[in-house]
């Protein structure tokens, strides 16, 4: 009962035990009052919601939300027809709901594979069309959220696998298959993302034959992905170092072989330990497809850029389109982050 009583107590001591805490605690409790008075006043009590230009020049001291009004789709769906822009939204949705079904526990069965087959193929067919009466969008027309969602889907699909090959080869007793593994690991953790994707965009076509290219986005996909695996890669190793070896060999003493081993018992604690800094990867692997603009591929937020750069009516109002931008990514960051606080309760229940 003690330790219940005292938890509150204390707390107050640490924000009122002295006159000196007190006055730092009433300080920046103004400080915040005044900091959210102006941001409501400023955001909401004097702020214009209706696409309307000349409203939003008027008001002296409110945001002009109506640049989002005005300009969402272009933001949301970057330079892809207009037209045709129900084809991108319907491709993330099919993509958005495999990865939240994926998220779920007990929709781990066999059938998950060929499900993210046929939701991979329909993003693919109808972001890029040319089939069933589809009309052809070449790939340096998509952009916004769905090649943001997508680039970051698709990479971490095909990072992940790479990254527990590299994080068992560098476990491996097999002298040659541990350093390749840690010499590519530690290649590409010393050079920042942006390189890797200048060298896979620029670089790399200069190295095919005549007459052979792939697309500038199948490179860039390659690129980041190659570039997530490593870091996964020592993310897994980690959690493989955790698991007590003693488990391994008393499984090897009981028979099992040393592939059933890591595949039954060593890696299913290892991924359960290393969930929080999984997710950590994942997160900081959303946010790095931003940088894919620099290499010409207008994701959401170069396609504000878009939206904006070129119409000088709406040009000013830059700041409202970047919180906008800023709340569809800490929507989806912090979805992430509390998946991966439920998950790890239940793993840890389990």
């Amino acid at each position: 009962m003690s330790g219940v009583v005292r938890a509150p107590t204390e707390w107050r001591k640490e924000l009122w035990g002295s006159p000196l805490r007190a006055a730092f605690t009433l300080g920046l409790m103004l400080l915040f009052i005044w900091a959210a008075f102006h941001a409501l006043d400023w955001a909401v009590l004097h702020a214009v919601f209706r696409p309307d230009a000349q409203a939003c020049r008027a008001v002296q001291h409110g945001a002009c939300w109506g640049v989002v009004a005005e300009k969402w789709r272009p933001i949301l769906f970057g330079r892809y027809p207009y037209d045709d822009q129900w084809r991108p939204a319907v491709a993330v949705t099919l993509l958005s709901l495999t990865t939240l079904l994926s998220a779920w526990p007990r929709s781990w069965r066999w059938w998950l594979l060929p499900l993210w087959i046929v939701s991979l193929g329909s993003f693919v067919i109808l972001m890029r069309g040319g089939v069933f009466g589809l009309e052809g969008v070449p790939t340096n027309r998509w952009g916004g959220l769905p090649l943001t969602i997508g680039l970051a889907v698709v990479g971490l699909a095909l990072a992940f696998p790479l990254a527990l090959a590299l994080a068992l080869g560098r476990r491996s007793q097999w002298p040659v298959v541990r350093t390749l593994c840690a010499t590519y690991i530690e290649l590409v953790r010393g050079v920042p993302l942006i390189s890797v994707l200048f060298m896979a965009s620029f670089l790399l076509p200069l190295l095919w034959p005549a007459g052979w290219q792939p697309d500038v986005l199948v490179r860039v996909l390659a690129g980041l992905s190659l570039f997530v695996a490593a870091y996964l890669a020592e993310i897994v190793r980690g959690g493989l170092q955790a698991v007590p070896h003693g488990q391994i060999d008393a499984a090897m003493a009981l028979g099992f072989g040393r592939w059933p081993v890591q595949r039954d018992i060593v890696l299913p604690q290892a991924l359960r330990l290393v969930v929080p800094a999984l997710t950590n990867s994942v997160v900081g692997t959303l946010k790095d497809t931003s940088l894919v603009t620099v290499v010409g591929l207008f994701e959401l937020t170069g396609a504000l850029g878009l939206a904006l750069g070129g119409d000088p009516t709406w040009r000013p109002f830059y700041l409202e389109g970047y919180l906008f931008i800023a709340l569809v990514y800490w929507l989806l960051c912090f979805g992430l982050a509390r998946y991966s606080a439920w998950l790890e309760r239940r793993l840890q229940a389990g």
